[in-house]
């Protein structure tokens, strides 16, 4: 082979030549040889040539990357809500596995990918959703995606195991931890936190709120909202979690936050006051601060208790918050999964179903300090019962379980 005479088909892309050539009843070839001389790329041409030429005379499988099921999955799914964030997870994943034939591709081939987000501060929770992908991806290449040939894209999908993710006890706030949290909040963010604390509504359930949820009860003078399984949320898993209609009870609280939202847009309830559009999530970086900045004033406070766990406040801990104040406020268990929107599994519970009149009572039973004089004085002690449900979680005996241990 001469060494002045290049296969046609051959592309140089900065240190490393790329195949992008048509063949005769194959079709397109465009993948990197991972050769940086031309000398390598050319007899590596000459390979895929011949097993693409037996692929179509044959019937074998095709030399396909990962990079090549990355694409297809990209194209066959861009239907979907979450198709932003998998294409995020993709980009991430294609320097290190981009390039790797898929029947090479299993765990090991991973490791380099987990080391490097482990190394840059990612949780194993975020690492999880990124081999989740890789793992549903294969099994399509395995089961789904076939060629001309009918052959499937792989012959088996191999396993990938996934991080142990330790899961994290609920961290329920305070009174006064949420008033110094949400002091730092900026008010558009201030709103949604308050109206979670005050619903037990979930990030997403908040976030894409819209006013055709709403439902007015004239007999009794109140508002609730009936959020529907499926609310075309943006992220992956986005949708109420038991995939039924989820009724949300205002209490006076939650209803003074919905009055000030009117006006501010006509789809949505909590609108970026930057863009018009929802929040993506609540957890960002404003929220990252607020916690920071909490944990700093109340730790120059001395007149407060010395100890916060402000930097382990997740939103989903908001949740956790209205569940214990509704368990501190004597709600009974079947009124507190109604009210935290639980599935009910419990054939007694759904024959003895808990009327909206006693559940809109149950909610207001739950009040700030300040706005109820038979509450208790969280200013002593920052809030006894939630500080004694984070240490037992199923503190109820023989109930169920507690309202935060069943989240």
């Amino acid at each position: 082979m001469a060494k002045n005479k290049r296969i046609p088909g051959l592309v140089r892309r900065g240190q490393i030549w790329h195949i992008d050539k048509y063949v005769r009843g194959v079709g397109r070839l465009c993948e990197s040889t991972g050769a940086g001389t031309l000398d390598e790329a050319q007899k590596f041409l000459v390979h895929r040539l011949a097993e693409a030429r037996e692929s179509a005379i044959y019937g074998r499988r095709p030399r396909r990357t990962w990079r090549d099921a990355a694409t297809q999955f990209l194209n066959t799914h861009r239907h979907l809500p979450s198709i932003g964030d998998c294409a995020g997870m993709l980009k991430a994943l294609d320097p290190y596995i981009g390039d790797i034939p898929l029947e090479e591709l299993d765990r090991l081939s991973l490791n380099q990918f987990v080391s490097a987000r482990l190394d840059g501060g990612v949780s194993a929770r975020t690492i999880n959703m990124s081999l989740q992908l890789v793992s549903r991806i294969l099994r399509k290449c395995a089961l789904e995606w076939r060629d001309e040939h009918k052959l499937t894209w792989l012959k088996a999908a191999p396993p990938i195991q996934l991080l142990y993710d330790s899961p994290r006890e609920p961290y329920p706030l305070t009174w006064l931890e949420q008033k110094y949290l949400f002091a730092e909040l900026p008010a558009p963010l201030r709103a949604m936190a308050e109206f979670a604390c005050n619903t037990g509504t979930r990030e997403q359930e908040v976030c894409l709120l819209r006013w055709e949820y709403e439902r007015s009860v004239d007999a009794l003078d109140a508002t609730v909202f009936q959020i529907p399984p499926k609310f075309g949320g943006r992220r992956p898993g986005s949708g109420v979690k038991n995939k039924k209609p989820r009724l949300v009870i205002l209490n006076h609280e939650a209803r003074g936050i919905i009055d000030a939202q009117r006006g501010k847009h006509r789809e949505w309830v909590f609108p970026n006051p930057r863009t018009g559009k929802p929040f993506v999530q609540m957890n960002n970086s404003a929220w990252q601060r607020a916690r920071e900045s909490a944990a700093r004033k109340w730790e120059e406070d001395k007149k407060r208790p010395p100890a916060s766990g402000f930097a382990r406040v997740r939103v989903h801990d908001l949740k956790h918050t209205w569940g214990c104040r509704l368990l501190d406020r004597d709600v009974p268990y079947e009124a507190r999964q109604r009210l935290l929107g639980h599935q009910i599994d419990s054939v007694t519970a759904h024959y003895s179903h808990v009327p909206l009149k006693r559940l809109l009572e149950y909610a207001n039973r739950v009040r700030p300090p300040e706005a109820a004089p038979d509450a208790r004085d969280d200013n002593a002690q920052a809030g006894e019962s939630t500080a004694e449900s984070r240490k037992s979680p199923a503190s109820e005996g023989n109930e169920k379980g507690s309202a935060h241990g069943t989240l």
